[in-house]
């Protein structure tokens, strides 16, 4: 299971995020999704810790605390929904293309 770490600072890093979590526990692994088109972190990651009672702790113990001058969001992951095409607009726009030209 993976916790999802909410309203981080922009600056955050993969350390940062692996020493506040290493109080709780062991962490396996820490993700911090960049948009694609700048580079840029998007202000939420994912934290993986060794044991589910590790993850309750850090959840129970950072969820609405102060790091970094903001409010963190902290609760367990939800499952990655599969949203198909990854190109984004959904089904939007393709209609004209089968009319009567």
């Amino acid at each position: 299971m993976s916790i999802y770490v909410g309203n981080l600072s922009y600056e955050v890093t993969e350390a940062d995020l692996t020493s506040v979590f290493t109080e709780y526990g062991s962490v396996k692994r820490v993700q911090l999704p960049t948009d694609r088109e700048t580079g840029r972190m998007r202000g939420f990651g994912f934290v993986e810790m060794g044991a589910e009672s590790e993850e309750a702790a850090a959840i129970e113990a950072l969820d609405g605390a102060e790091w970094m001058g903001r409010d963190l969001k902290v609760n367990k992951a939800k499952p990655r929904e599969d949203r198909g095409n990854s190109f984004g607009g959904g089904g939007g726009g393709g209609g004209r293309r089968s009319g009567g030209f």
